[in-house]
């Protein structure tokens, strides 16, 4: 019984599929916390869809394609910035339209480019073809942003509570503000190989999202966010290993189940309180 659950471990390829998952799960929990208190969650789905063309492009350059997706990320941020300054839509709508026409490019440019590489891989990841050295990449990147993350912690979360409240007490309110793009792009780089840039998405809002169900105290968030996704990708990499399913797509089934379950506990718990109220108001 032991030998067949510790079966997908045997597999070289399986481990390398785990190790890249667990590397980049954690700072994208971390930052998917700042992202949901921010209410940024079109942002992280803006940046994750923006790369492809800075990857495609890179391509053509023969340059690195983190590069190439981390100038694209940027690039989208930076613009939606702009445009919401100097016009009178809503950021919501700009970053719609910003991310949408870029990623429409990306394909363009995709179906123009003659390559190897499939385009599922980059949508959906493709942990289990990963190399040492691609996990190795995603660690330093994936380790640095967790480090800038827990250094600048309590400035990130004054500003992704009350930005104006942030900038009145002398926080450098735009840094800030470009910095956490920075890092949710640097992640989108990061998470290639694990779950792809659509994917991506899950990781950068489905743990912040859960803790929130659960906590009420930021640090407490973060504890949980990274525990819950932590759990989800162990559950998701290995039962895709039974399944014969994509492990991308089948963490990110996993995390949303646990966001289910969290939803459900949270109104059992609320009607219970609510008929405890009923309870003691007619006993008054």
């Amino acid at each position: 019984m032991i030998e067949t659950l510790a079966l997908p471990m045997q597999f070289d390829f399986m481990q390398r599929a785990f190790a890249i998952t667990l590397v980049v799960a954690v700072p994208m929990a971390l930052l998917s916390c700042y992202l949901v208190l921010r209410g940024w969650s079109l942002m992280g789905d803006a940046i994750s869809h923006a790369v492809l063309p800075g990857i495609v492009l890179a391509y053509w350059l023969a340059i690195p394609l983190a590069i190439g997706a981390f100038t694209a990320g940027m690039f989208c941020a930076v613009a939606t910035g702009f445009l919401k300054e100097n016009s009178r839509v809503k950021e919501d709508t700009v970053m719609g339209i910003v991310f949408s026409g870029m990623f429409g490019l990306g394909i363009v440019l995709y179906v123009q480019t003659v390559t190897d590489v499939h385009l599922d891989h980059i949508l959906f990841g493709d942990p289990l073809g990963v190399t040492w050295g691609d996990v190795g990449n995603s660690a330093l990147i994936a380790g640095f942003v967790g480090l800038a993350v827990l250094a600048r912690s309590r400035d990130l979360l004054a500003y992704s509570f009350d930005p104006q409240h942030a900038q009145a007490i002398g926080l450098p309110v735009r840094l800030l503000h470009y910095g956490l793009l920075a890092l949710v792009a640097l992640m989108v780089v990061a998470a290639l190989k694990a779950v792809g840039i659509i994917l991506s998405i899950a990781l950068l809002i489905g743990p912040g999202a859960v803790a929130f169900l659960w906590v009420r105290s930021f640090g407490a968030m973060l504890a949980v966010a990274a525990t819950v996704t932590v759990g989800a990708v162990i559950t998701g990499v290995y039962a895709s290993f039974w399944l014969d399913s994509a492990p991308g797509p089948t963490v990110v089934l996993a995390l949303t189940l646990a966001f289910v379950i969290s939803l459900v506990r949270v109104r059992l718990v609320d009607e219970r309180v609510r008929r405890a109220a009923d309870v003691l108001a007619a006993a008054e």
